[in-house]
């Protein structure tokens, strides 16, 4: 090759290859110029929408969303402002972005002019900071709460000494992989983490268990759980929960009469089904809030059942009387799940007790 070349650097000089230089050696050179990044500006959501708008696109108010971020902004910093790093904020409302659409995180990402990559690093690094917070928003109510939480659930049907409601829900995920996958593939067919949910008479989630695929029965999850052996030792103080079929009859969890042949056990399981609503409401209020839990997930394991524990204390957070959300009911999730009634003894002596006392 003969002849001057000129190309142009990357400051902006003008260079010249040597008339001798093969076209291999020009390539090369041109290639080894890096390219120029670009640090995209960042809007602020809090000055570009009003509460209204802000809450619609991430389901919690301003003041909350500040509240929450006091709690872990402390673990978000960056360690250094170079090259504009995302302030704690801007994380959390990522994350909470993620959670309210339940959609792709380049979208997420194209929404807050941030790489797909720097998305996934914050909602993994945030959700699992939220999670954190399990302790002191999941907790189970005591002594003169307790009497409270009996007290509302006695009048909603009148059922009495109800200290909570369980039910399981199924959250969809994308197939783990690896020789376990079919583990956490459903009786309805999909893949999916099966969540075992306490909750009291005001929606709010009081336990959570969400470490099981989707193929174990709520019985199995129950008889594993932490609440399960408090009940059994007596740790939460006399009362019930109230379960469906699919959980056998315990003196300290109340289950339906499987065939009512008297008038009073009719009344019982109507007490006991317009009581136990209340659970699949809560279940139906923490998905329509965040979206992401009914759509699916398409994260990690490890980051899935972070990302449901965070979203379960976030619900509690923003559960306010009145909250026109819990319109909403979780269809569908227990009445097939019905398993042929095998119950405890005891459970099924206190049953009838209750059956003759308060509904005969």
């Amino acid at each position: 090759m003969t002849g001057k070349i000129t190309f142009i650097q990357q400051n902006g000089a003008e260079s010249e290859a040597s008339s001798t230089s093969s076209d291999e050696e020009v390539l090369n050179i041109v290639r080894f110029v890096p390219r120029m990044r670009v640090i995209r500006e960042r809007q602020n959501p809090f000055h570009l929408y009003n509460d209204e708008e802000f809450c619609e696109r991430f389901r919690l108010n301003k003041n909350l969303v500040m509240d929450i971020l006091q709690k872990i902004e402390n673990n978000l910093k960056p360690l250094t402002r170079r090259s504009k790093s995302i302030t704690p904020l801007n994380q959390l409302l990522i994350t909470l972005r993620f959670f309210a659409t339940g959609t792709f995180q380049i979208v997420v990402g194209d929404t807050f002019r941030v790489h797909k990559s720097t998305v996934c690093r914050i909602i993994k690094k945030v959700t699992h900071q939220l999670a954190l917070l399990r302790p002191q928003y999941i907790c189970f109510p005591k002594n003169e709460n307790l009497v409270n939480v009996k007290t509302k659930f006695f009048n909603v049907a009148g059922f009495p000494s109800v200290i909570g409601c369980i039910d399981g829900t199924h959250i969809p995920i994308q197939s783990p992989g690896g020789d376990n996958a079919e583990l956490f593939r459903n009786r309805k067919g999909y893949f999916s983490i099966n969540v075992q949910v306490v909750c009291d008479a005001d929606l709010k989630i009081i336990d959570i268990v969400s470490r099981w695929p989707g193929s174990t029965h709520d019985s199995t999850i129950f008889n594993a759980s932490f609440i399960h052996a408090q009940l059994e030792a007596k740790e939460l103080g006399s009362g019930y929960l109230l379960g469906d079929s699919a959980y056998p009859c315990r003196p300290y969890l109340m289950t339906p009469v499987a065939n009512p042949a008297t008038a009073a056990e009719h009344r019982y399981n109507s007490s006991h089904i317009k009581t136990r609503n209340i659970v699949e409401r809560a279940i139906g209020v923490w998905k329509r809030r965040f979206p992401c839990l009914s759509l699916g997930l398409r994260t990690t394991i490890n980051t899935t059942l972070s990302v449901i524990v965070a979203t379960a204390i976030l619900n509690n957070l923003a559960i306010i009387p009145d909250d026109h959300i819990d319109d909403v009911d979780d269809f569908g999730e227990a009445e097939d799940q019905a398993i042929e009634e095998n119950p405890n003894a005891l459970g099924n002596a206190i049953r009838y007790t209750i059956i003759d006392t308060y509904f005969n």
